[in-house]
């Protein structure tokens, strides 16, 4: 499935129904009365939280949202029908903007929460509503109201108890793919993952937690480098950021330097997001280069009270204690990171 994560939609609630003019045919009543009904209420665009849902890929290809309106009222003293509310799914994390100012009008988390993005008109009064004293046999109603009408930006960000960022290929596919049912795309190339990947992590005695890898950054990724910031706000909700590191045949990269470099770029970004709990995590520990070489690679991290745990994505090695580290900040890190 396409992954999008950023719309613009157009919506407007449905104009209610015109109030009617009409009289009783009654024997000694002025012009038989009045008996004009009420027009009809029209519907509302409703977006709700569908949790079956993690990408906003049903609005790109329409973006008109145009609730029906309400039916005009009838004599008799019949009220005209409401216009049906059109109800759009959306999925957790999506944040409602207008498009227009720039003002965030909601924050939709939880399945089945809701946010009214464009109210129906009211329906306009019947002439039942106006006989007096002096005028029993009114021929005044109302005309229905327009519905409101909006440009709305809609906004996800993934909802996760824990971020898995790197450098591209250091093997957060691999690692995700170990730990949960998501499969995502896995190849030995640069930037293979080009979108955020959830998977829910099982341990025993029911605790879980959800994960999400999200693409490879680089030097520059706040301002837009590489897959960028597009990418690095949906860390935003997280509680717990792992750091997944490798050992590189590039020139002048080290896991030590990789990881900080990667620390500037959350710092550039949100500083706030850089002061998360974090867990730092050399990958590829199969390798035997690796293995012999750990204890030095560790020392930077030593030295500044920073402990290094080692995992083998490919083989499962080191991921049991690996997944407790990480139980045990998700459990202890606040809810409040998340918002």
């Amino acid at each position: 499935m396409q992954f999008v994560d950023q719309v613009q939609i157009h919506v407007r609630g449905g104009a209610g129904g015109k109030g009617a003019v009409a009289f009783r045919r009654e024997k000694f009543v002025p012009k038989g009365g009045p008996a004009g009904g009420d027009g009809g209420d029209g519907g509302s665009v409703i977006l709700t939280v569908d949790g079956g849902l993690s990408t906003l890929l049903d609005f790109r290809y329409k973006n008109e949202y145009f609730a029906p309106p309400g039916e005009p009222g009838a004599n008799k003293d019949r009220y005209g029908h409401a216009g049906a509310d059109l109800v759009l799914r959306v999925p957790p994390g999506t944040q409602v903007f207008d498009d227009v100012g720039g003002a965030l009008l909601a924050d939709l988390k939880e399945p089945g929460e809701s946010f009214v993005a464009g109210a129906g008109g009211r329906g306009g009064r019947g002439n039942i509503h106006f006989a007096t004293a002096t005028d029993r046999a009114p021929r005044k109603s109302e005309p229905g109201l327009p519905g409101e009408e909006r440009r709305l930006r809609l906004d996800l960000k993934l909802l996760a108890d824990v971020g898995l960022l790197g450098f591209p290929n250091v093997g957060k596919s691999s690692l995700i793919a170990r730990i949960s049912a998501a499969r995502p795309k896995i190849a030995d190339y640069p930037f293979t993952t080009l979108v955020p990947n959830l998977g829910m992590v099982r341990l025993s005695g029911e605790r879980s937690f959800v994960v999400a890898d999200v693409p490879g950054l680089i030097e520059g990724a706040h301002r837009g480098a590489g897959l960028g910031d597009r990418f690095l706000r949906h860390l935003e909700r997280t509680r717990v950021l792992v750091h997944l590191l490798e050992v590189s045949s590039t020139p002048g990269r080290t896991p030590f330097r990789d990881f900080m470099a990667l620390t500037r770029e959350l710092k550039l970004y949100d500083p706030q997001l850089a002061a998360r709990p974090q867990i730092v995590v050399l990958n590829k520990l199969d390798i035997p280069e690796v293995s012999r070489r750990y204890a030095r690679l560790a020392l930077p991290f030593k030295n500044r009270g920073i402990p290094l745990l080692a995992i083998s994505a490919a083989t499962g090695e080191g991921i049991g204690p690996l997944l407790e580290a990480v139980w045990k900040r998700v459990a202890g890190a606040p809810d409040s990171n998340r918002f």
